[in-house]
């Protein structure tokens, strides 16, 4: 329930189910949460400049309206969880609709080993440092392992948004948040059910069976509403974008209703229906894409604003020790060796390991979990919220400002990143044509290369440049500088290839091949010069 404290005037809430919502109460939420936007708009830029992770500030502003700052007192666990739930499915839709399969779909083997596989050993490794520390039952410390173990990519990506990481590396980081929140969703559930007085003790290996059915059938159903959904809602097109985005939304939501009712993963079904839904090839992309990251962000905002009501800093501060301590088992210990056993099987450089290890960063999931044992009713757990609060608080602020230094360090960090820029017109729509701009980094072969070099498919052109904060349309013999940011209309289909060709100029020069840059590190330059070669004698030849 809400409760306004007197200092700051706010009528009672917790009086709201007696006497009824009426227009002063309805005046009131509105002022509030037009302030909270405001200020969730000041985080932004705020996050922007310091580096931080923007949900961050949301839990501040949470806590500043909350019991200790201006007076309002949130005390109901069921209702957080039940709109963190809300929340954490629009969320994952965003996160779907918006991701390329071209992007990820190297990086999908490693990363559902890695949100199962590395879950469990993440899991048990935080089990066993808790069980040894501080003296706690197993089938606490296997609950709040479980808790811990959902990685955040939103998080990672708010720190790392001016950081050209490599497309593997990206791709594993949002594949793995993607599918890792519904198996730990069904793990914790169960494990909560355990410490109630009611439930008995479950083994593992029906518990694991259990989920393992469960999230196949429920990726079976969101990849099948996501498909059938996706020829819908083509057909049914009109010129309506904002309408047409809507109903797109509302087709990942259906897939999570479907699969909770027939008691599968929701999660892992929102997730998958959106990303079948956003790789279709709709109309109305950008009106789409807009939206949906529109409504991921609100989402965002009002799901930490909620968990920072719900937060109390006079009892956080018991918490620090001990959140400090299992936090350093679980960054130091359990996430980097989840990450080396689920990527065994894998060709995957160690360099990408060591910052896959360091980027598992803890968002919303932990803390919305953390409310589970409580609905359950399981008798004195109400410290879980506060010290998984304090722990994901506290480890945020350490990994955040690292992972740009990292990157560079263990040399990451891509010379150019092409980016799709969506602009709000249907022209683009009709002329089935996308805008995808790039930044030349200090590093890029792009210097000095001439327009005509870049030998983009036919049809794409570089249509403007931007250099030291002027514009002009080039020609085919402009030469590109370092800092140049260039914008290149292109038609939709020859996106991801005029994408491949820039990142390959910018590393291998004007000679370079149409090689695979998801390639590792080592052997690029010998393949690099091979192109070249093979490229000279052409031309000798000719």
């Amino acid at each position: 329930m809400i409760h306004a404290g007197p200092a700051v005037g706010i009528p009672t809430f917790a009086a709201l189910p007696t006497v009824g919502y009426g227009l002063n109460d309805l005046t009131v939420t509105m002022l509030l949460g037009a302030f909270v936007l405001f200020l969730a708009l000041v985080s932004v830029r705020i996050s922007d400049r310091s580096g931080l992770p923007v949900m961050l500030l949301y839990l501040g502003i949470g806590l500043l309206f909350g019991s200790d700052g201006m007076g309002i007192r949130f005390d109901d666990a069921g209702l957080t969880q039940v709109l963190g739930y809300a929340a954490l499915v629009l969320i994952l839709a965003d996160g779907g609709l918006t991701t390329s399969w071209a992007g990820i779909k190297r990086s999908v083997a490693p990363a559902l080993v890695l949100s199962t596989v590395g879950v469990l050993v993440s899991i048990l490794v935080v089990a066993a440092g808790a069980a040894l520390i501080f003296g706690w039952s197993w089938r606490l410390s296997l609950l709040v392992g479980a808790i811990l173990a959902s990685t955040d990519a939103a998080a990672v990506f708010s720190v790392l948004r001016n950081v050209a990481l490599p497309r593997r590396v990206r791709g594993m980081l949002e594949a793995e948040s993607g599918f890792n929140d519904a198996p730990v969703v069904i793990i914790t559930t169960a494990l909560a059910l355990q410490l109630t007085t009611a439930a008995e003790e479950t083994a593992w290996g029906p518990l694991l069976g259990l989920a393992l059915v469960e999230l196949a059938v429920g990726a079976l159903i969101g990849l099948f509403i996501g498909w059938l959904g996706g020829r819908l809602v083509r057909r049914l097109a009109a010129g309506a974008s904002g309408l047409f985005a809507i109903a797109v939304l509302a087709i990942p939501i259906l897939a999570y209703a479907v699969a909770s009712v027939a008691h599968t993963s929701g999660f892992i079904a929102a997730y998958l229906g959106a990303l079948v839904l956003g790789n279709m090839e709709l109309p109305h992309q950008n009106a789409l894409h807009a939206f949906a990251s529109a409504v991921g962000t609100l989402s965002q905002i009002g799901l930490f604003f909620l968990l920072g009501l719900l937060a109390s800093p006079a009892r956080l501060g018991s918490q620090i020790v001990p959140a400090l301590v299992l936090g350093f088992v679980l960054l130091v210990v359990a996430r980097p060796l989840s990450v080396v056993v689920s990527l065994a099987p894998f060709r995957i450089p160690w360099r990408d390991q060591v910052f896959l290890s360091w980027a598992g960063l803890r968002g919303a999931v932990p803390v919305v979990l953390a409310t589970v044992p409580l609905t359950l009713g399981a008798a004195g757990m109400t410290w879980i919220f506060d010290f998984v609060f304090v722990l994901v608080l506290i480890y945020t602020l350490v990994q955040a400002p690292t992972l740009p230094w990292l990157a560079e360090r263990l040399g990451l960090v891509e010379s150019i990143q092409p980016v799709p820029l969506h602009v709000e017109t249907t022209v683009l729509d009709r002329m089935n044509a996308e805008i995808v701009t790039a930044r030349i980094g200090p590093t890029s072969k792009l210097h000095g290369v001439e327009i005509f070099e870049l030998r983009l498919p036919p049809g794409a052109n570089v249509t403007l440049v931007v250099r030291d904060e002027r514009t002009f349309v080039p020609s085919g013999v402009t030469r590109l500088h370092r800092g140049d940011e260039l914008l290149v209309v292109t038609p939709a289909p020859l996106r991801q290839a005029v994408q491949k060709r820039l990142v390959m100029v910018s590393r291998y020069g004007r000679l370079a091949g149409w090689a695979d840059e998801d390639a590792p590190a080592m052997g690029r330059r010998a393949r690099a010069r091979r192109t070249a070669g093979r490229l000279w004698r052409r031309a000798a030849r000719g």
